[in-house]
């Protein structure tokens, strides 16, 4: 569904044939979760992207995502990295197979699993909610429209193997200085994003100028 999308509680009903209690409850975990948003007496809504939204993920982002990968390469188990070493196997599954939402949900998973890793209660939730944006924001990476994009996302896969050998030695600044690296790589694409070409949903006001590089 489109961000800001409203969703009607009677048709989530009928399509999941469940009755409305529990569905309620599902709509309010999702909204804890920040994928919907609830209003009173106006029913639910698919969480919109702004550019508030998406300046705030470029400015956390980086910081975060190296912040957390330092701690996965500091503490990591062996059966964590078995499963970031499973999902890379479907990641790349799903570039081989030009399943772009799979593609998308493959690498938030992966960056989960780091999260997990890194067992920071105060980092970890906050990775999940960044997660989730930038997975939303991320699909114009994972739907490249020109060669330049494509090259950029078998990069980005090559970038995830680099990020278990580096966790696995435990190799704490280069797991972190990898982390930028990676992010910096899908920058310019998910900037792209600011533009309707790019989403098709209201972007409201910008509190700043995103029209220059290095909005962030």
């Amino acid at each position: 569904m489109e961000p800001g999308a409203y969703l009607d509680e009677v048709n989530l009903a009928e399509t999941y044939e469940i009755s409305r209690p529990p569905l309620r409850e599902a709509l309010n975990q999702l909204a804890g979760e920040g994928y919907v948003v609830l209003y009173k007496n106006r029913g639910a809504q698919v969480a919109p992207m702004t550019h508030k939204t998406m300046r705030n993920v470029f400015m956390a982002a980086p910081m975060l995502y190296a912040a957390v990968t330092r701690l996965a390469a500091e503490g990591a188990t062996e059966a964590q990295i078995m499963r970031l070493k499973d999902t890379q196997t479907l990641f790349r599954k799903a570039i081989r197979d030009g399943d772009t939402a799979e593609r998308a949900l493959m690498n938030q998973r992966f960056h989960a699993i780091i999260g997990d890793m890194a067992d920071n209660e105060f980092l970890t939730p906050s990775l999940r909610r960044l997660l989730i944006d930038h997975t939303r924001i991320g699909m114009s990476f994972y739907n490249p429209r020109n060669q330049s994009m494509a090259a950029q996302r078998s990069v980005a896969a090559d970038q995830h193997d680099q990020f278990i050998e580096l966790i696995e030695k435990g190799d704490v600044d280069g797991a972190g200085q990898l982390a930028i690296d990676h992010w910096e790589l899908s920058r310019a694409e998910i900037e792209s994003f600011v533009t309707p070409v790019g989403m098709q949903i209201p972007l409201g006001r910008a509190p700043g100028d995103l029209s220059q590089k290095g909005a962030s």
